[in-house]
Order: C-alpha cells, then sequence, then structure tokens
C-alpha cells in the first residue's frame, strides 16, 4: 500500500512539472530581465528631452472661464491646463457631459477641449504635422520620421503597447536603431509615451508572467489562478516525494540490518 503511495505522488511530480515547468521558466527569465534592467531606460525616458515648460508671468492671457463659455454641453470641468503646444501657451480643459441614449437611459462622457490661452478661441486636436513636430521636438537626438499612423482604438495590431491611454493618438515612428515610437494624444496635445525595442522585449516577458496574451496586465485571470495552484501542488509533492523516500529508505536499511545473519567463527557447516 506505501509502495502504491509513492508511485502515486512520484507520478504526480514528475507530470505536474512537465506541465508547470516551461511556465516556472518563462516566469525565471521574466524576473531576471526586469530586475536586471533599467526601467528608465525601458520607458524611454532617456530618449525624451527633460525640458520643463514655463511661461512669463507677464504674458496676457484670456481667463479660462471664457473658454468654459464656449462649451454649453459641459455639465462639470474636472481640469483646467496651462500647457505649450510648439512654443504657444494654450489651455486643455477636461470636462463631463451627458449622454442620452435611443433606450432613455444616460451615462457621463469625458472629453478634452484645446483653446488658445492668448484668445479663448477654440481649436481642434493636433493634426499629423503638430503631432510630427512635437514628437521630434521631445526626441533628445535629431531623428527622422519612418511613419505615421492615427490611433482610435486600443490594442490595434502593432501598437498594443499603446493601452490605457488617451485616444485618438498619433503614433510616430523614428528612424532610429531603437525602433522607438512617440506617442502624442491628438486631445490633449501633449506627448504621452515612448515605446522602444527594450520596452517591447520587456512587454512581451510581463505578458509571459501574467499569462494574460490579450490586455497584459490582467493578474486576476484564469489561466495564472490555475497555473499558480498548479505550482504549488507541484512544490508539494516534491516535498511529500522527500518524505515518502526517506521513509522507504530508512525502512529499507532496517530490514537489511534485521536479516543479517552473523557467521559462526570455527563452524565448518
Amino acid at each position: 500500500m506505501k509502495r502504491k503511495t509513492h508511485l502515486r505522488v512520484r507520478k504526480t511530480h514528475r507530470y505536474l512539472g512537465l506541465i508547470t515547468g516551461i511556465q516556472f521558466v518563462m516566469w525565471t527569465i521574466g524576473g531576471l530581465y526586469f530586475s536586471w534592467s533599467d526601467m528608465d531606460e525601458i520607458h524611454g525616458d532617456h530618449q525624451r528631452k527633460q525640458h520643463g515648460t514655463t511661461f512669463n508671468a507677464q504674458m496676457d492671457l484670456v481667463s479660462p472661464a471664457e473658454v468654459i463659455k464656449q462649451l454649453p454641453q459641459a455639465e462639470t470641468v474636472t481640469s483646467v491646463r496651462l500647457i505649450d503646444i510648439m512654443g504657444d501657451p494654450h489651455y486643455q480643459l477636461v470636462y463631463h457631459t451627458a449622454v442620452n441614449h435611443a433606450e432613455g437611459h444616460e451615462h457621463v462622457a469625458s472629453q478634452t477641449q484645446l483653446a488658445v490661452a492668448a484668445t479663448g478661441e477654440l481649436r481642434p486636436p493636433l493634426s499629423e504635422q503638430e503631432a510630427v513636430q512635437m514628437a521630434v521636438d521631445n526626441f533628445v537626438e535629431p531623428v527622422k520620421v519612418a511613419r505615421v499612423e492615427y490611433l482610435t482604438k486600443e490594442n490595434i495590431d502593432g501598437h498594443h503597447e499603446y493601452r490605457e491611454s488617451a485616444l485618438p493618438a498619433w503614433a510616430v515612428t523614428m528612424e532610429h536603431p531603437t525602433q522607438t515610437t512617440v506617442y502624442v494624444a491628438a486631445e490633449q496635445g501633449v506627448v504621452t509615451k515612448f515605446r522602444n525595442n527594450k520596452w517591447r522585449i520587456f512587454d512581451f516577458l510581463w505578458m509571459l508572467h501574467t499569462m494574460d496574451y490579450q490586455g497584459r496586465d490582467n493578474f486576476g485571470n484564469i489561466l495564472l489562478r490555475i497555473f499558480s495552484i498548479a505550482g504549488m501542488v507541484t512544490i508539494a509533492s516534491g516535498f511529500a516525494l522527500y518524505f515518502v523516500s526517506n521513509g522507504s529508505r530508512g525502512k529499507s536499511a532496517k530490514t537489511k540490518t534485521n536479516t543479517y545473519k552473523r557467521p559462526v567463527i570455527g563452524s565448518t557447516s
């Protein structure tokens, strides 16, 4: 009976090790890359110009209230920022509006509006030309543009790296060894993210780490939970195998000692 238990534990450990072993290797490789990497380089901070935006305190600006008056659909205003768009001060207003549906219910939508701070004139989102100029101006070294794409939704092919960020956005990819893409939020009027090859390796390993092969950031997915439990069972079965094997060896040694017959000196038989 104990031999059967031993074999059962051994088989459980062996097959669980096969199933979870590859994932354990992926977790380890990811952990090594995360711990040995410079996060500033992964985030592209070393490629972004570190210049703060400052404006002359004596400049003549209209009141943000004048801009808000031009937004009759706005129910609440959540923020008003003074930002720099290609050297000119602009207001960036974030406000909420109520959207009515045909079914009779309504929901609150968040919107962003840009306005020229000197005149209060509302202006449209950034054009392609403006976005490209802002991307190049924010890059730390002179660089040429390889391609430009306009994103209106998340997880578009090739741009899963730009997730949970302001849309629509311009993706400006540079002719650079790092293949860096600078993302510029069109309605917000700001550069949001730098994404390079180091970040893409990080993101791929992060996907393997979380086992979320679509969104990549969901730590509560069922697959990760299953493998976490399987990993704990594998470790527990390893400990069980050690103690079962130890017990078997101890009993085997005792049996050999008890069955050993001491030879009688001088016996001729």
